[in-house]
């Protein structure tokens, strides 16, 4: 056997071997569909062979080494960080965020090496085989003969070929491989579906699929939503007001919640032909309406929160007894979801702050340079309210010194990270206890509450940190805080540790109520939560563990609370199926803004629109059906029957608004909307605020014993 084929065969057989590794690794004994990884495979065998055909046997030695090791540790670091964050790890994610990730997450890394350690040792076996072949001399790694390079050149043009032939006759024959793999790219979709090899691939190719905005079209209408079942609160339909002796019922106010958009004028000003796309698209939506809920909280302060990690089952009657009252009273949702985004926690905070669905990875950090003037603090700045944002960790950390602040905050957090501090001291806030790794949401409470709490009005927004992973009672220190407090809980470590860590995040919120109580602004603030992302980090069968029901593989693992609270409102009862994405058009309306419903991917809760909640790999659910994308299987609620028109538009619209978000930020749509508004719609965010100096924290009582690093252990960038 010639000297090319061997090192090919050997090169195609590592690949093979690997890719099954991974797989079982990761996914167990989930389908592999081999379409697009043969030609990939053949590709990149012929390429390795190819780099060793033309140099002497102890060059050519280096060169396989070298590839040999390249190939492994692609599939090691894919492994590791798949079992760590549930994400593959993407280009983006090592040029954003890799100096974070290197100097600061070394626990979890060690975690996860740890947990993938069988995995890695079977990868390593063709490197041992290839040892000894080569020890053997059953490999030759002598220069190739004229013939051999003319067949090695064959293989990889042939390799290559076929890549674009499966590519293209998937794209022209719109089959799901091709939706998956290029029209629509969801990552770990790719990874577990096509295997390492072809998802590495397309992450290094990019944008060189068909451009998004080519695939808008026009919004699909469904059928009306049939209006949600409440109970307690004012659903009276009517405003009444007194006439005398009489009481005169005045007609419910249900117009669409739209602004004065000049689109003819937007589309004439625009750069490119996509903004008029975009701009059609806009038009083709149909808005929400105005209801009874409209206005609710007008003049209302709001205090908005992203828990980290947060989920139903941090929620105890005993041990987290805020959270349990917040939960249960207020606005009840009994059926939200929070999806789980590529870049987790940031793109998490991105649905929650601007109603949009994120495109691809680091959305919010993309964001920075965009005009975003229809976010809560562009609203609030329109009344002459201040809008703050905290953060109990690192200041810069996925750039959210320059995200946060263009949302219209004044933004401070309790760590530099790696900014300077003659130019960011003045947006750190002094906190106790800030070295500890999770900090304290307790402290960052005492910290930041005395910068708004006498406002007259304020809208303020915290992402935590408390109840970030790993969860342990030995590198937790919140869960360490409160061990005892779980020491009878009948759960695994994990399940007691991430319990015992979310009991910071109830002491912050019950503080908070009584700090907002004593400064007589109880009554008149909002308090609104949501999670970045459920608790991805836990052992599935841990988190089953605490859930009671089997969640692996079904959409439930996404099933979440969403607190919106305030002390003097009746409890409403809210089946009406929502998301994350739908929060920040209810809050607009529920605050009466004058906002416009088409400019977002989620839709206000509370309205008679139809509910849509859409996840990173395209699965939804309606009030209708339930469709798992990955098992591709589709559950039909009660009291409906199989409607393929209707299944048809709603993966239409699915498609449209994921679309329709990655156009927004990557055109920066508002800036054009925003122009085509009348002046007294423009926002009033002031670019010049200036920190106010914070009280000094008392003295410690505890010893600060966690190590001091730039970030204190910030998430590491989910990538996938």
């Amino acid at each position: 056997m010639g000297s090319m084929l061997q090192i090919f065969l050997m090169f195609m057989g590592t690949y093979v071997y690997m890719e099954a590794v991974y797989h079982l690794g990761c996914f167990g004994f989930v389908g592999f569909q081999p379409i697009i990884a043969v030609p990939v495979w053949i590709a990149w065998s012929a390429l390795a062979s190819f780099l060793m055909g033309f140099l002497r046997k102890k060059s050519n030695k280096i060169i396989f080494w070298f590839c040999m090791a390249a190939v492994y540790l692609t599939f090691a670091s894919q492994l590791v960080y798949m079992k760590i964050f549930r994400q593959p790890l993407l280009v983006s994610a090592i040029v954003n965020t890799g100096k974070d990730a290197l100097t600061n997450y070394w626990r979890e890394a060690l975690t996860g090496i740890l947990h993938a350690f069988v995995y890695l040792l079977l990868l390593a076996v063709p490197l041992v085989a290839a040892g000894l072949l080569l020890r053997f001399r059953k490999i030759r790694l002598k220069s190739h003969t004229s013939r051999e390079r003319i067949e090695n050149g064959a293989l990889l043009a042939g390799g290559l070929i076929l890549y674009i032939l499966v590519l293209v006759g998937g794209y022209f024959g719109n089959t799901l491989y091709y939706e998956d793999y290029g029209g629509f790219y969801d990552p770990e979709g790719v990874i577990t579906r096509y295997g390492v090899a072809p998802s590495v691939l397309r992450d290094f190719l990019g944008g060189s699929f068909p451009e998004k905005a080519d695939d808008l079209g026009t919004y699909a209408d469904v059928p009306a939503y049939v209006p949600m079942d409440v109970s307690g609160g004012d659903v009276s339909g009517s405003d009444a007001v007194s006439d005398g002796d009489a009481i005169v019922e005045e007609p419910l106010d249900t117009s669409p919640n739209v602004l004065p958009i000049d689109f003819a004028g937007l589309t004439a000003s625009a750069d490119s032909d996509t903004i008029g796309k975009i701009a059609e698209y806009t038009q083709s939506m149909t808005p929400t309406n105005r209801n009874e809920y409209t206005g609710m909280f007008e003049g209302y302060n709001l205090i908005y929160l992203t828990a980290e990690g947060f989920s139903p089952y941090a929620v105890d009657e005993n041990l987290t007894p805020t959270l349990y009252k917040l939960v249960h009273s207020g606005f009840v949702f009994d059926e939200f979801y929070v999806p789980l985004w590529s870049t987790s926690t940031s793109d998490g905070e991105y649905t929650n702050c601007t109603g949009l669905i994120p495109d691809q990875m680091h959305s919010m950090k993309r964001s920075k340079d965009n005009a975003m003037p229809f976010t809560l603090p562009a609203f609030f700045s329109l009344e002459g309210v201040n809008s703050y944002a905290f953060h109990d960790n690192s200041l810069s950390y996925y750039d959210r010194n320059l995200s946060h602040p263009n949302l219209g905050y004044n933004f401070m957090a309790s760590k530099l990270g790696d900014l300077e501090e003659s130019e960011w001291g003045g947006q750190v806030f002094a906190m106790e206890h800030a070295n500890y790794w999770p900090a304290s949401d307790l402290d960052m409470m005492k910290a930041t509450m005395p910068l708004y709490v006498n406002d007259d009005r304020f809208h303020v927004y915290y992402m935590t940190v408390s109840g970030h992973m790993n969860y342990n009672f030995s590198g937790n220190k919140m869960s360490g805080i409160h061990k005892e407090e779980v020491a009878d809980l009948p759960y695994s470590e994990e399940g007691c540790a991430y319990i015992a860590c979310n009991i910071e995040l109830d002491r912050a919120l019950e503080y908070m109520i009584e700090e907002l109580d004593r400064a007589g602004k109880l009554e008149n603030t909002v308090i609104c939560l949501s999670a970045d992302h459920y608790p991805y980090a836990m052992e599935v069968a841990n988190l089953e563990e605490l859930a009671g029901r089997p969640l692996d593989g079904t959409l439930d693992i996404y099933r979440n609370n969403l607190i919106l609270w305030n002390s003097e409102m009746e409890t409403v009862e809210v089946t009406k199926p929502a998301s994350s994405v739908d929060i920040l058009p209810t809050l607009l309306n529920l605050f009466g803004f004058e906002y416009d419903s088409r400019l977002y991917a989620g839709r206000d809760i509370l309205s008679d629109s139809a509910p849509l909640v859409i996840f990173k790999d395209r699965s939804f659910i309606t009030d209708r059906v339930i469709y798992n994308n990955k098992s591709k299987e589709t559950i039909w609620r009660e009291g409906y029957e199989e409607d393929e028109e209707y299944f048809a538009a709603i993966q239409s619209q699915v498609k449209g608004l994921y679309n329709y978000s990655a156009n927004i930020l990557n055109n920066d749509y508002y800036r054009y909307v925003e122009e085509s508004l009348p002046e007294e719609y423009h926002s009033r965010v002031d670019p010049a605020w200036t920190a106010p100096k914070p009280p000094a924290p008392s003295p410690s009582v505890e010893e600060d014993t966690e190590p001091d690093g730039e970030n204190g252990g910030e998430e590491a960038p989910p990538v996938g």
